[in-house]
């Protein structure tokens, strides 16, 4: 069912991670409010939960199995999304992040790599829309300091890496009618303390 506060009829918004916490409830509002939504997720069974449950809401909303930090699985993405959404894209919500929380020491190149691969989606049909939108979910961890949560805190979506992105983007993309926002959160569940 439609909610009529606002209307998103005739949008379209890519979820990344948009099975479970904020990208669910991401998915829930900009489906509500009529928008066209596509959802990915490595978790077939629950991809095939919630269409069901969006499905029966209403809800026009669809969704694909990939890991995000594969490039070949991301160019494959795009193609879907291309051919779903006749090639444009008004909205995409950045939300897929992994944590580690490990010292910096003990940190490999492929969690840097892994941390940064998911950063970049979507410019050419985000241009193609005339009027598109990136939201990069990010957290607190991008401006304090974190026990033992280094690369979270420096690279991961949720972080201070991805709120320099969105600046960037912001400048760099705006003259092609697309904006950058980075909506930063706090580590719900999390007991550390925060170190300034």
């Amino acid at each position: 069912m439609m909610d009529n506060r606002w209307s998103l009829q005739g949008m379209t918004a890519l979820i990344t991670g948009g099975t479970k916490g904020i990208g669910y409830e991401v998915v829930e509002e900009l489906a509500g409010f009529g928008s066209r939504v596509h959802t990915c997720t490595r978790d077939g069974i629950l991809m095939e939960e919630c269409l069901r449950e969006w499905q029966a809401k209403g809800f026009h909303v669809t969704g694909s199995v990939c890991g995000l930090s594969s490039w070949p699985e991301r160019h494959k993405l795009m193609q879907n999304l291309s051919s779903l959404f006749g090639g444009k894209l008004n909205i995409l919500v950045n939300n897929v992040a992994a944590a580690f929380s490990k010292p910096t020491v003990e940190c490999t190149a492929e969690d840097f790599w892994l941390s940064m691969a998911t950063s970049q989606l979507g410019h050419t049909l985000l241009k193609a829309s005339g009027s598109g939108s990136i939201v990069f979910v990010s957290s607190v961890a991008g401006v304090v300091s974190l026990h033992s949560a280094f690369i979270y805190g420096a690279t991961k979506e949720y972080t201070a890496a991805m709120n320099q992105l969105a600046k960037n983007l912001a400048c760099e993309w705006g003259s092609d009618n697309i904006r950058a926002n980075s909506v930063g959160r706090w580590l719900l569940g999390s007991s550390q303390p925060l170190r300034l």
